[in-house]
């Protein structure tokens, strides 16, 4: 096998949660361009059919753009249907969709937290659940879930203070491990990644209010470009990753070091 044939996605099929912007597009972009089928889901569905647009124009490959709120179980159980009608197969699921909340815990509403914790660890249960159970029929699958580097570290309220986008990470991150033994016996590799500060419309707020103090976490001393998870998300979802699951591949210029 040479080293093409290693991450070569052609005639693959992939959903990427969240992939109408942020890291979703970015991934989305990069396995067009190594010839994957992409099905685009997002609660903005206009975002995700501007990129799918895009993408089957420049790249030639079949894309498709669906509505789905992923806390919603028969929401996520439909699309994952209508998908499998498109498509015939789902190799590979991006668990992207994420939500976030800034404030002190002392002040932070039940709400917020409720709904960080939905969509960032019930959204991926959720979606992992409906496309597993074809993976499973299949004997076979890619699951990424992305996770954050906020989910392996604790920063003072100074640099970060989202106790419920943290504390949700780090359950995707013990939710990926256990699927992954839970898995392997179907042949469904389950892996992380943990971007650190990546320049999205998430990460806007505190970038243009604390990138200074930001910057000091990092070792690298630079924010993610949309260039820097491009890699991480062709390798785990590629041949290159046949025995690797249950990993967090950190991509987050030494943050968590």
């Amino acid at each position: 096998m040479n080293v093409q044939e290693l991450f070569e996605l052609t005639n693959k099929v992939a959903v990427v949660t969240g992939g109408g912007r942020g890291l979703g597009k970015q991934i989305a972009e990069v396995y067009a361009e190594m010839g994957c089928q992409l099905a685009l889901c997002s609660r903005k569905k206009e975002n995700c059919e501007e990129v799918a647009e895009m993408l089957a124009q420049e790249y030639g490959v079949k894309t498709k753009s669906y509505a789905l709120d992923v806390t919603n179980e028969a929401q996520v159980e439909e699309v994952v249907q209508q998908v499998l009608e498109d498509f015939g197969q789902i190799d590979i699921l991006v668990n992207n969709s994420g939500a976030t909340w800034g404030a002190p815990v002392e002040e932070m509403p039940l709400e917020a937290w409720n709904k960080v914790l939905n969509v960032n660890v019930t959204g991926t249960f959720l979606m992992s659940k409906a496309v597993g159970k074809h993976m499973i029929e299949r004997n076979y699958g890619k699951i990424i879930n992305i996770a954050s580097a906020a989910g392996l570290t604790v920063r003072p309220p100074e640099v970060t203070n989202t106790i419920g986008y943290t504390t949700s990470k780090a359950a995707v991150i013990h939710f990926t491990k256990d699927l992954a033994i839970k898995w392997a016996r179907h042949n469904i590799y389950v892996n992380a990644i943990a971007p650190g500060m990546f320049e999205t419309k998430m990460t806007k707020g505190t970038l243009d209010q604390k990138k200074e103090s930001v910057l000091n976490q990092i070792p690298l001393n630079k924010i993610g470009d949309e260039n820097m998870l491009r890699g991480a998300a062709i390798y785990l979802a590629g041949k290159a990753s046949d025995f690797v699951t249950g990993s967090v591949l950190s991509v987050d210029g030494g943050s968590t070091l």
